[in-house]
């Protein structure tokens, strides 16, 4: 089949719908409704689906529940993005179904992180731009002033900045462009060899993950080594893994990552702030990117 033509969803304007959807786990109320006025403050009409605090077991609903909300926001003309209400587990349910309605008819911005992973990799499969970015709990608590929310809404906006990072010690200098993808490693891992595989060939890959073990880590990674993906990829982003511990083997998640990847050529930038800490600068799946992995500095640039 061929390659899709990337599509941007249009930037947001004022007067624009925003939807507040929870494709996976439960969220409390009070952290989405203090998350509305930041974003109306923006210009924008934030408005919570129907289902989006219902509760069946740890889903935010069954699985009917939570497709209806994104069903919804995707095909309302009005709704310009959909901003998930937390991660969780429970977002692949739903990716049989959504793949079946025609997103590329009206591309919505879609922003998340965590388990919207599964998300992001619908909408590179769709070849759709889509935010992996701060939800609602990351935007209430700061009020939408800090760093990483301004940038969020500015890529809503149509911006598109380059990012800067601090040179990390196990930096692998190289520089490559390739299609931007990735998220939480344990999501898209899970979907290795389906139709929502985003580890293709040229890769710019960015991954991040929460209280996983190392040696579960490097299990992933020796799958995709010995699978040939990994040594496919264009280059390597390595966001924040956090809550672990170290091992006999590893003294350090980057450590092991950094000896899994020596046999290849691409360029690897390490202490990329993206994951499951407050630093967690938007990413934008499905961009062409440029990324520059020097002795002082990375830079990750859109050229497309």
């Amino acid at each position: 089949m061929a390659e899709l033509s990337i599509l941007t969803p249009r930037p947001l304007r004022r007067g624009d719908r925003i939807a507040i959807v929870s494709p996976a786990g439960i969220i409390k109320p009070q952290i989405v409704y203090n998350c509305l006025p930041v974003l109306a403050d923006r210009g924008w009409i934030p408005y919570v689906g129907e289902n989006t605090f219902n509760r069946e077991g740890t889903y935010a609903g069954t699985d009917d529940e939570r497709y209806s909300d994104l069903e919804t926001a995707f095909l309302d003309p009005d709704t310009r993005a959909i901003i998930c209400a937390r991660g969780g587990y429970g977002a692949v349910h739903l990716l049989d179904r959504l793949d079946r309605l025609p997103l590329r008819d009206d591309p919505k911005w879609v922003v998340g992180y965590s388990d919207i992973s599964a998300l992001h990799a619908l909408m590179t499969r769709k070849g759709i731009k889509s935010l992996h970015a701060p939800m609602t709990k990351h935007i209430a608590q700061f009020s939408g002033k800090d760093g990483d929310s301004q940038l969020l809404f500015e890529k809503l906006e149509g911006a598109v900045p380059e990012v800067e990072v601090e040179a990390h010690p196990l930096n692998r200098p190289g520089k490559a462009e390739g299609l931007l993808a990735g998220g939480n490693l344990a999501v898209i891992a899970g979907l290795v060899s389906t139709p929502f595989d985003v580890i293709r060939p040229g890769t710019i890959l960015f991954i991040e993950d929460i209280a996983e073990p190392i040696y579960k880590v490097e299990r992933i990674l020796y799958t995709l080594r010995l699978s040939g993906a990994l040594g496919s990829l264009g280059g390597l982003i390595v966001g924040q893994f956090t809550d672990y511990a170290p091992d006999r083997n590893s003294p350090t998640m980057e450590a092991m990552i950094s000896r899994i990847v020596e046999p290849f050529d691409f360029p690897v930038a390490f202490g990329f702030p993206i994951g499951h800490v407050d630093h967690n600068i938007p990413m934008t799946c499905s961009s062409e990117v440029a990324l520059d992995v020097s002795s002082d500095t990375t830079l990750l640039s859109t050229i497309g």
